[in-house]
């Protein structure tokens, strides 16, 4: 039996589990508890469908604790808490005593089935216990239902004080005002917990001016009293408030404690407020209040929130040996929050023990600031290194990384990472899953993972509009913004965005217009989109009138639209005006006059085209560099324009020989129009043939496995050479190549492209 326990440890999807339970099948074994119990583990793991997990469970004649552990923690991981209950019943009826795991996923499970497991609880004689029962009401008062918490309540003969807090907490919990004060008024004694849970509680609800009134009513107040109402004020963005009542605090003769501190301290550091951190800091100074490690490093984080980065590394360093993981993580986050990733780097390495905090400032530092391919490292270092166990805030960062790097392996990689670790994602989590998938060219899995989300919101929607726009998959964008008005989401600037882009890359003119006619204040981005549908379809004196019209002035993006449209049309006359306010409104954008100089070479007006180049180097203005991504073993391999840096550059440069004979067979004629005329014709053809998409695209076909969609990711818009030789290189090869550039998703396939020679 050793190969099925072999088979067992690499079970990583559906697939392989449907194997492993055929061999179990095959050996006559289903029936047997350790076998049942090891497929409804992989169940849970891999969310298998229910009907089939419960054929599974109902294959065991006799199930043990662990078959019933199992199908209870797969129930409860869907929500199905009815079915948890109903099976909790079955245990009892079937004889199998439960085990402490049984009753941890029961409590988790419980739910508005809460009344059913007190049943179960006053059977076993835990009811008559006071803490047992108090505990009880307590869970119900907080995690639902209230009702039946004060149910448990009115039924106590005899209620403590510890009793009416917790119900009263309870109602708090759950936004039922009216409920809480009634019970306060009925309530025979109350202590001092009691009119701080009402402060507290009204400060939930963001009424302060009730919450104030309760504090000043109090018979008598405690230093917790005095935080609630302070905390209530920082939570709320009263930052003045907090600070004033605090000084009211000190001049009534009461000691701050860290709590008071880290509170006021807080106040400021949200409102990243400069002025605010000053006075605070003066008032410290003048009433000469001792310091101690926790408030310093409450001080910490706020200067470097208000910018000061010099005053919060002097507090950093005279906190000397003391320094918690806090002050550490605080400082990180502030150097890489200014994009300062290298002394974020420093402090990470030199930090003794790290938590989940310090992992996610430094990933999230390098996949904010453009590094992300050294944040999917770092990730890989963290998860080697075991110091601290990935979450959710980790995963998003990393899920981000991987989209923008178009790292589709790498990515699938970190989402069975994620199953492996049964790590729970929120609605956040998904849509980062929609957008890596999206940026990484797969739409079917961005959809799969859309569909499978139990709640979705505009975010959810706008990642996988997004997604389609640049894929050219216009009418899908456009019913996917129809079914979210369907389903009671609201489209914000974002949707509205996305689906005029998709729109524009499918030239559904028509549609578009609508669309942007039932905008009720287009935004100048809307405006963009809109010129660039009307340049799509060669409307460009339209595009211009509607930029004349605009009742704002127009950006870069307004104005690039329409220089684009003018390359693609020649319209001289309009990319000059485009290229002109585009060089007062962007002066270093070297794309500008790239695409200038491109419109007057293919008109073969050879003096402009100088023209435009002196006055980039007159204006110091450098072309960006064009590189390419491409992914390999589990590493992103980047390539730009005549690279010969990379190991297997030999045979790099002999495929793309011979696959430019093979072209050339089929009539293929470098593009050179775009190089500069005093170059030599063999020269012009080595330029535009070593472009770094082509690089990329040699590489892949190197080192992929046959029939292997190709995937390139690329920093500029793909020039027309590059864009001819991959249509027919995807035919002469039989591959699928995606390549993203910076404007959308380029799919060819069989000669052809998704774009139609339109980007």
């Amino acid at each position: 039996m050793s190969h099925l326990f072999t088979t067992s440890l690499k079970v990583s999807n559906l697939h392989h589990l449907k194997q492993l339970h055929a061999q179990i099948i095959h050996h006559h074994l289903h029936h047997h508890n350790h076998w049942a119990a090891q497929l409804l583990g992989h169940c849970t793991r891999l969310h298998a469908p229910p009907p089939y997990t419960r054929l599974i469970f109902d294959s065991v004649p006799h199930p043990n604790v662990l078959v019933f552990k199992n199908i209870l923690k797969f129930y409860s991981q869907l929500g199905a808490h009815n079915d948890v209950i109903t099976l909790f019943g079955q245990m009892q009826k079937n004889g199998v005593r439960p085990d402490v795991y049984v009753y941890a996923i029961l409590v988790k499970s419980v739910g508005k089935a809460a009344i059913e497991l007190h049943a179960h609880l006053l059977k076993m004689g835990y009811g008559c216990d006071r803490y047992v029962r108090n505990s009880v009401m307590d869970t119900y008062a907080k995690y639902g239902s209230v009702e039946v918490a004060r149910r448990l309540f009115d039924e106590m003969c005899e209620k403590t004080v510890v009793d009416w807090n917790s119900m009263i907490s309870g109602y708090w919990n759950w936004g039922y005002e009216d409920e809480a004060c009634q019970l306060f008024e009925l309530m025979p004694h109350r202590n001092v917990i009691t009119w701080t849970a009402m402060v507290t509680g009204y400060s939930k609800m963001k009424d302060l001016k009730s919450a104030r009134r309760f504090f000043d009513e109090m018979p008598e107040k405690s230093l917790v009293s005095w935080n609630a109402m302070i905390s209530g004020y920082a939570q709320n963005g009263f930052a003045e408030e907090a600070i004033g009542l605090f000084h009211e605090m000190v001049n009534a003769g009461l000691q701050p404690n860290e709590t008071t501190w880290v509170a006021v301290i807080s106040s400021c550091s949200s409102r990243s407020d400069p002025c605010l951190a000053e006075s605070l800091t003066k008032m410290l100074d003048e009433k000469c209040i001792h310091l101690n490690y926790f408030v310093k490093t409450a001080l910490l984080d706020m200067y470097a929130k208000c910018g000061s980065l010099e005053t919060a590394r002097k507090v950093f360093n005279e906190l000397g040996v003391h320094k918690n993981s806090v002050a550490w993580n605080a400082m990180i986050s502030a150097y890489t929050r200014v994009g300062d990733l290298t002394s974020a780097r420093e402090l990470f390495d030199t930090m003794h023990d790290r938590n989940v905090v310090s992992w996610n400032s430094m990933v999230a530092g390098y996949a904010q600031n453009g590094q992300s391919a050294m944040a999917l490292e770092l990730f890989q270092e963290m998860v080697t290194t075991k110091d601290s166990k990935p979450d959710e805030v980790t995963m998003v960062s990393v899920i981000s990384a991987c989209g923008h790097l178009g790292a589709l392996k790498l990515g699938n990689w970190v989402v069975n990472f994620i199953s492996e670790n049964q790590m729970k994602l929120s609605i956040s989590g998904y849509n980062s899953l929609i957008f890596m998938y999206s940026k990484c060219g797969s739409m079917k899995d961005a959809q799969k993972v859309f569909q499978e989300m139990a709640m979705r919101d505009v975010v959810s929607y706008n990642a996988l509009i997004t997604g389609l726009a640049a894929h050219g998959n216009g009418t899908e964008a456009v019913e996917l913004m129809l079914k979210m008005k369907d389903e009671g989401i609201e489209p914000d600037r974002v949707t509205y965005i996305g689906v005029l882009t998709a729109c524009s890359h499918a030239g559904l003119l028509e549609q578009g217009r609508e669309i942007f006619e039932s905008i009720k204040d287009p935004e100048v981005d809307h405006y963009a989109c809109m010129v660039d549908l009307l340049g799509r379809v060669g409307k460009l004196d339209e595009a211009k009138t509607l930029i004349e019209r605009m009742p704002m002035n127009p950006h870069g993006g307004v104005y690039g639209s329409l220089l684009n449209a003018s390359r693609i049309y020649k319209r001289v006359d309009l990319g000059e005006l485009a290229a002109n306010k585009l060089f007062e409104l962007e002066p270093q954008n070297s794309g500008n006059y790239v695409l200038l100089s491109n419109i007057y070479a293919s008109k073969a007006r050879w003096e402009d085209v100088e023209r435009v180049r002196k006055a980039m180097r007159e204006g110091g203005v450098k072309k960006t560099i064009g590189w390419s991504f491409v992914e390999y073993g589990g590493k992103m391999h980047k390539f730009i324009v005549g690279d010969r840096s990379h190991r297997q550059s030999d045979d790099i440069y002999r495929l793309l020989g011979e696959l430019r004979n093979k072209m050339r067979a089929f009539g293929y004629v470098a593009d050179k129009s775009c190089v500069l005329r005093d170059v030599e014709e063999e020269e012009k053809e080595e330029m535009v043939g070593t472009h770094s998409e082509k690089l990329a695209i040699a590489f892949a076909l190197l080192v992929s496995e046959e029939k292997e969609v190709i995937r390139v990711v690329k920093n500029l818009r793909v020039c027309w050479d590059c864009h001819m030789v991959i249509k027919m290189i995807s035919k002469l090869e039989r591959r699928e190549i995606v390549v993203r550039d910076n404007n959308r998703f380029h799919c060819f396939s069989n000669g052809l492209c998704s774009c139609n020679d339109y980007w």
